[in-house]
Formats: structure tokens, C-alpha cells, sequence
């Protein structure tokens, strides 16, 4: 979470798992297995505190947790939601492709399925190779 003059301005979390469509995606596109991967989840930056770079700044410090952790950072973004999709792709994320998910009882949406740029070779050979 990011905080300015005691307001959040953004938040972003890593989750486990998405769902199964996304996870087999990403898991084919990397091969690596779905338990090593991690989630980039739920970024929001307040509509007030757009446009100085939040977005970015936590979406990389998520997927910096992520790789510090052994893990591969993935997202998914819903197909219609521009703004989100040109921060990753501004960003370096890689497009997998598009599955299509349901959730519960709402209808069915596309997403495309990111894969985080690939780190430094220091940083791929110390953590994502050993798991470490």
C-alpha cells in the first residue's frame, strides 16, 4: 500500500494462484510449474495520485517481492481496461495470450495473461533458478 499526506494513493498484493486458465497459460509460456509463480494482484492507484509513476513503482516492487521469493511474477488484466494494459506493456511485461474466466456467477470475460520482464541475469540466476 502507498500512502501520501494520510491518504492510500495505491495498493497492489501478490496472490498464489489466479485462475486455472491463467496459471496453465503462464505455467506453459515460462515452464515452470504454477507453484512457482506469483500473482500480481488487485494494483490500484486513486484516481487523484495518476499519471507521477505509482503504478509502475508498485508494480515493480510486487514483482521485485515476487522474484525475491524464487518466484516468476504473472497478472491478468480484463481485455477492456486500456489504462491498465498500456502501464504493463510501457512497463515490460510480456503478453502471453488471452484465456477466457468465469468468476462465480458473473459472465465470462476475456484476459490477457502477463508475464513479468525477464530480471537481470544476476537476480534470474540467484533466485529463479534455485528456487531460493
Amino acid at each position: 500500500m502507498s500512502e501520501e499526506d494520510g491518504e492510500i494513493a495505491g495498493h497492489v498484493v501478490l496472490n498464489p494462484r489466479s485462475s486455472p486458465a491463467v496459471l496453465e497459460m503462464a505455467s506453459s509460456a515460462l515452464g515452470l510449474p504454477a507453484d512457482r509463480l506469483a500473482v500480481v494482484a488487485r494494483l490500484l492507484v486513486s484516481p487523484h495520485h495518476r499519471r507521477r509513476g505509482l503504478g509502475r513503482s508498485l508494480l515493480e516492487t510486487a514483482a521485485a517481492h515476487a522474484r525475491g521469493r524464487g518466484l516468476w511474477p504473472i497478472l491478468d488484466a480484463v481485455t477492456g481496461h486500456q489504462a491498465a494494459i498500456c502501464l504493463y506493456d510501457r512497463c515490460g511485461w510480456v503478453r502471453a495470450g488471452t484465456v477466457t474466466v468465469r468468476w462465480g456467477d458473473h459472465p465470462e470475460v476475456d484476459e490477457l495473461v502477463y508475464l513479468g520482464p525477464r530480471p537481470p541475469e544476476s537476480v534470474a540466476s540467484q533466485h529463479l533458478a534455485t528456487g531460493h
